[in-house]
């Protein structure tokens, strides 16, 4: 998609992903356009009544019964983000922050949010011409919203702050002035608006399982691998086993090893070779599958809160009310966030232990750590240890962070999501468990050539022969670390993905 045309409704996650990544062009839509001067009018009339509305004619948070006068409201709005822009840590990276300003923007063309025109403008304008507001990873405990987060990335927008503009960090204004967009000074309720609202905690956990949905793919296609390796029995993935079971993520999961091994002569039927396989093989349609349900209820929550009003106060238009609530509060996507990465831990967790029955010579009957001339040479002796080592980092990781709150402001907000780091979790969740997915398809390849190949199902051969371009046989030992790295990076671009679903059809789920 070349543009994104902004309605305030129907986001897509594709939509997000095209302009966070691929810089697609937003414009608003002239009903957008409307909705955001009508709640503007709300806003101005509000003030000239000299109206007590929270963070118009109030201070913030404890100061909330601390009454502003007119002359002074537009200060409070810039004091508003100067003194919440206290971020720390690594910076978000270019592709998060774009994602969170779409979805700021997004937010304000629904038209409760009181913003004006010029400011949402501006926003796209930034989107438009590579203006990156520099914005720190830390600090946000998803209460009122992503306030710390947020405020840096507005700062650019007052002249303020930094931000990247053709590669190269550099101060907020000069960014602007490079780019040819005017900076802006905020009037009321705005300062408010560009910071009450989730988007950070959003597009970080947009991206992920937008990657996520990708990376359970291709989660199946390594599972694929190893029965192929493991002269797996097919018996289990039988769709009749599913059906009497009916979780949907299971049913797709058989379904999809079924096609991928499709007429391959290495697996093997009950009874041929042993009864029954390790759980790790045998109960890949649950595991998998179970994290494929988690992962579609986490979609459904992202696609309900992009398209929500997350601000406070929310001003209707038809009334001329601006009301005071908790739409600003993390807890649904805090939980959804702990949701996705317990659920793509286990994707690495059962994926390493596939890995260990193949390097394990007691339990493959193949050469131990699956090189010929062992002692020597190491082989895939070590790999394992890197996939344990992350899938134990994962388990830490995966403690919730919903679970935990720390009252802020003098006891005005007592109950905070930590919303904002349940996404940075499972973000980092992602990229361990694609590690060890690209551990485990190198294991399988090495592990089919000394099996020996009597003929792999038509999704298995694919991705065989996509891994073999870039990862030749070990013989003897070299630096692995390339290897997983080049397994890794056709996981990413989608270059193994392709390959798999142009023999055998899409294998969504």
């Amino acid at each position: 998609m070349n543009e994104v045309v902004i309605t305030g409704s129907e986001i897509t996650l594709r939509q997000i992903v095209n302009v966070a990544r691929q810089g697609a062009k937003v414009s608003l839509s002239p009903s957008a356009e409307e909705k955001i001067v009508q709640s503007r009018r709300v806003v101005d009339r509000l003030v000239e009544d000299s109206k007590v509305v929270y963070g118009v004619t109030t201070g913030f948070g404890m100061f909330s019964e601390t009454f502003i006068e007119k002359e002074y409201t537009n200060s409070l709005q810039k004091n508003l983000i100067v003194s919440h822009a206290v971020g720390a840590g690594n910076f978000f990276t270019d592709e998060v922050v774009r994602a969170a300003m779409l979805l700021r923007v997004n937010n304000f063309a629904k038209g409760y949010s009181g913003i004006r025109l010029e400011i949402v403008h501006t926003l796209i304008r930034m989107l438009n011409e590579g203006v990156t507001p520099v914005v720190p990873e830390k600090g946000s405990l998803g209460a009122s919203g992503d306030l710390v987060p947020l405020a840096h990335m507005v700062l650019p927008v007052l002249g303020l702050g930094q931000a990247k503009y053709k590669g190269e960090i550099m101060d907020g204004r000069a960014a602007m002035e490079a780019a040819g967009i005017p900076v802006q000074e905020l009037m009321q309720k705005e300062g408010l608006a560009l910071i009450n609202g989730t988007q950070f905690m959003t597009a970080v956990g947009a991206l992920t399982v937008y990657d996520a949905l990708s990376l359970l793919k291709i989660a199946d296609v390594a599972a694929a691998m190893s029965f192929e390796a493991q002269n797996g029995i097919v018996d289990a993935l039988d769709p009749r086993m599913h059906e009497i079971r009916p979780h949907r993520g299971q049913i797709d999961t058989a379904r999809i090893l079924s096609r991928l091994l499709k007429g391959s002569k290495n697996v093997t039927k009950q009874g041929e070779k042993r009864v029954q396989d390790a759980y790790s093989l045998r109960c890949t349609p649950q595991v998998h599958g179970a994290s494929k349900d988690a992962v579609n209820y986490v979609l459904h929550k992202i696609e309900i809160e992009v398209d929500s009003v997350t601000d406070n106060p929310v001003i209707f238009s038809e009334t001329g009310e601006a009301i005071s609530g908790g739409n600003f509060h993390g807890q649904p996507m805090a939980l959804s966030f702990d949701f996705l990465g317990i659920a793509l831990a286990e994707i690495a967790d059962i994926s390493e232990r596939r890995i260990e029955r193949m390097v394990n010579s007691a339990l493959s009957g193949l050469p131990s750590f699956l090189v010929e001339c062992g002692g020597v040479n190491s082989g895939y002796m070590i790999v394992q240890y890197t996939a344990a080592a992350l899938v134990s980092e994962n388990k830490v990781l995966a403690h919730p962070a919903s679970v935990d709150s720390i009252p802020s402001s003098a006891n005005q907000e007592d109950h905070v999501s930590m919303g904002t780091i349940a996404a940075r979790k499972a973000h980092e969740i992602l990229e361990n468990a694609r590690r060890v997915l690209a551990i485990e398809l190198m294991c399988a390849c090495q592990a089919i050539d000394l099996r020996g190949d009597k003929g792999m199902g038509p999704g298995t051969k694919a991705a065989y022969e996509c891994i073999r371009e870039v990862v030749p046989h070990l013989k003897e030992d070299r630096p692995i670390y390339g290897d997983i790295n080049e397994c890794e990076a056709r996981i990413i671009d989608g270059t193994l993905l392709a390959r798999v679903e142009e023999l055998t059809g899409s294998i969504d789920f």
